[in-house]
């Protein structure tokens, strides 16, 4: 199992560097998914249980200038590992002034990722600074809980307003109440609403554009167009993913399952980074 990297353009690097903090702002832990062609950051949260999902990929090539990877076997040519992304976070932190930077698995006292930065130096003397970033390998029998996750059958595909208004809305609800109901329909209206025995505040979005994809469009129309979907979430975990977003998407969405989730999903030319808010009774 072996796998080593290098960036040497700078907005690679900041780039790869904004996807990671986003990353590491929704999770303390994620796995790492290494293939051929692509990296994913997964968060494999049990919806039934309460908790979020995270499903996040990169093209290998719009990043690395170099890129191998030899998995576990022929077979199955890819590595998953078990990390704390703020400590890939940390390690970018210092390499922004790089001339390149190295990634590649390496087995310390423990298996780590090891980052090494080639910053620049007055003197003719090369200065790197190495970060080993503990990771836990996990073997191929547990790979299935981390695959792409399906496109859950919503009711309602919405494009989302202006992540920092949205942000700003939400940062202001979450001192009035712990839940969110967000809701939605096919006209291009959406809603953020909280309701408690004091009080009861609804911020209006309109003119925002519905999403096509394709056969469902034609579902769409045997729908109430002015009928709202809507779902019921902690609103520290919608807070949690606005304010960490750092990758200045292209297209932001939503879709919602009525009364059981939300499915945020982000798209930029080489990232895409899908969020799923399991519904609170």
């Amino acid at each position: 199992m072996k796998f080593r990297s290098k960036m040497i353009d700078v907005g690679c690097l900041n780039h790869f560097t904004r996807v990671v903090n986003t990353i590491a702002k929704l999770n303390k832990t994620c796995v790492l998914r290494l293939t051929p062609d692509n990296l994913y950051f997964v968060l494999s949260g049990k919806v039934s249980n309460g908790g979020v999902s995270m499903w996040c990929e990169l093209l290998q090539v719009n990043f690395f200038d170099e890129y191998q990877i030899e998995g576990v076997s022929p077979d199955a040519n890819e590595i998953c590992l078990e990390l704390a992304p703020e400590n890939i976070s940390r390690a970018l932190k210092t390499a922004q002034n790089a001339k390149s930077v190295k990634i590649k698995l390496t087995k310390k006292h423990c298996p780590c990722l090891t980052l090494a930065a080639d910053l620049p130096s007055l003197s003719s003397v090369s200065r790197v600074v190495t970060h080993d970033i503990p990771v836990d390998v996990i073997p191929r029998r547990m790979w299935h809980d981390f695959k792409e996750p399906s496109m859950p059958d919503f009711d309602v595909s919405i494009y989302l307003p202006p992540l920092k208004i949205m942000k700003n809305v939400v940062d202001r609800m979450k001192n009035l109440s712990n839940y969110l109901v967000i809701e939605a329909n096919l006209s291009g209206e959406m809603n953020l609403k909280i309701e408690t025995d004091l009080v009861s505040v609804t911020t209006h979005f309109k003119d925002l554009g519905n999403p096509p994809w394709g056969d469902d469009a034609s579902q769409s129309r045997s729908r109430d167009m002015e009928a709202m979907a809507h779902t019921r979430v902690d609103i520290r975990k919608l807070q949690q993913f606005l304010a960490g977003q750092q990758v200045n998407p292209s297209k932001a969405m939503c879709n919602i399952v009525h009364k059981r989730i939300v499915h945020l999903i982000l798209l930029h030319e080489d990232v895409s980074l899908q969020y799923f808010i399991p519904a609170v009774a």
